[in-house]
């Protein structure tokens, strides 16, 4: 990740918190109206929705939304009770209260992103004479409020979709809807005025703009049950291209920082990824290997994440082939079509590393089991807990498919979803109370 993009999370902090008085302003900032005039000032504010959203270790969105779903799921495990908030999630049930860090840093860091970029949303009209330039900003500032508002929906049951004093809060389908009509509108824009070089120039270079937006629209669409949607988008993704977020020595992957590079957080559960019985992957599935490796100490844990998390460099997809085949797989199959839904699920289980943009395959025979929508989607779950281990998604895939939850015989998670942080019920009288579990 380039440098850059420190300057423009210090703008946007700045921005918030100026001081009114002229004598004490920091020379080497500008002010929010300075950032907001101008082509390169947006672009400078969308390399900060980027800093802020994957950057950071133990602060960033990715590392604790791969905690949130991971720990309440068992796909990972806590090396070292020491890590308090961390040790609570796996917990689960009221050991994660309001105060919980990973809680309040998912919340957080996420209405702080979408914030942003809805600031860079709103002052667009700068680049009006240059079509591509807005196409590249719009679709990037899209991008990473439609993400904020996704991370949201899968850990909390409402929260607002607007910035203000007592926000309202709404219910997560609408934020999920609200994500999906933001990358609509980035989607047209995209389409009438191709992303010009200027922009992509300028920004931290990973993230296939175009696709992305597809990408997105296809994932939120599946969450909130809008299945020809989610069917149509994942159809235009094109699969051999990659978008990621880039990481350096300076600008570190979070995951690798924070924990998969030490043995002293948290860890895969083991190399079956916590999943046992009827949910227990085919020992012959290549992509066990690909995701985790032996650990250098076998008795701390068995195995550490591999994937994309092996260096401080090592990008991490911002969404992965598979997942837009598995996409289609469940939509088919929520529809009753399961001639298509069995289809699109053998791409993924046939594929090979060598067919997958990041290298990611399955290598397996083709789906075998019973013609029925139950047995298919059984099938499609099971191989989402694979393709998309350490991706954050298991919690609201478990949901979704109705697995057992706190409480049930052989639960399979310990929490549905989050309590409100308590900096958000402290400021926000209209935070709703709790959920129990």
């Amino acid at each position: 990740m380039k440098k850059i993009v420190i300057s423009a999370l210090s703008l946007v902090v700045l921005s918030q918190m100026a001081c009114q008085t002229p004598e004490y302003l920091n020379p080497s900032t500008i002010s929010q109206s300075q950032a907001v005039s101008s082509p390169d000032g947006l672009i400078t504010l969308c390399n900060g929705l980027q800093f802020r959203y994957s950057t950071g270790g133990a602060l960033s969105i990715l590392y604790n939304a791969t905690a949130g779903a991971g720990l309440t799921t068992r796909e990972l495990n806590v090396l070292n009770v020491g890590n308090i908030e961390e040790a609570n999630l796996a917990t689960g049930g009221g050991n994660v209260n309001n105060g919980n860090g990973v809680v309040r840093n998912l919340w957080t860091q996420s209405q702080l992103v979408r914030a942003n970029a809805e600031l860079i949303l709103a002052n667009t009209a700068v680049t009006d004479n240059d079509p591509g330039t807005k196409s590249g900003i719009v679709g990037y500032a899209s991008i990473f409020k439609a993400l904020s508002l996704g991370t949201l929906a899968q850990f909390f049951e409402q929260a607002p979709i607007t910035t203000g004093t007592n926000a309202p809060f709404v219910p997560r389908v609408q934020v999920l809807q609200e994500a999906i009509r933001t990358l609509e509108a980035a989607a047209t824009q995209v389409a009438a005025a191709p992303v010009s070089a200027n922009f992509t120039s300028k920004v931290v270079p990973g993230i296939d703009i175009p696709n992305t937006i597809q990408a997105l629209i296809a994932r939120y669409a599946l969450l909130a049950g809008d299945n020809d949607k989610a069917l149509a988008a994942a159809a235009k993704v094109v699969l051999t291209s990659k978008s990621v977020f880039n990481f350096d020595d300076l600008t570190r992957n979070p995951l690798f920082e924070a924990t998969f590079g030490n043995l002293n957080n948290y860890q895969p559960t083991n190399a079956n990824l916590g999943l046992t019985g009827a949910l227990a992957p085919d020992p012959a599935d290549k992509r066990l290997a690909f995701l985790t490796k032996a650990s250098s100490n076998t008795a701390v844990t068995p195995v550490v994440a591999s994937a994309y998390y092996t260096a401080n460099n090592a990008a991490v997809p911002v969404y992965l082939p598979g997942e837009m085949g598995l996409i289609r797989a469940e939509a088919y199959a929520r529809k009753g079509d399961l001639a298509n839904a069995v289809i699109e699920l053998n791409k993924v289980r046939t594929k090979t590393a060598a067919q997958d943009a990041f290298g990611l395959g399955a290598a397996l025979p083709a789906y075998a089991g019973e013609n029925t929508a139950d047995a298919i989607l059984l099938d499609i779950y099971k191989n989402r807990l694979v393709e998309l281990a350490f991706q954050g998604f298991r919690l609201e895939d478990s949901r979704r498919f109705n697995r057992p939850g706190p409480g049930a015989a052989g639960a399979e998670r310990n929490r549905n979803f989050f309590p409100y942080p308590r900096t958000e019920r402290d400021n926000n009288s209209s935070t709703p109370a709790d959920p129990a579990i």
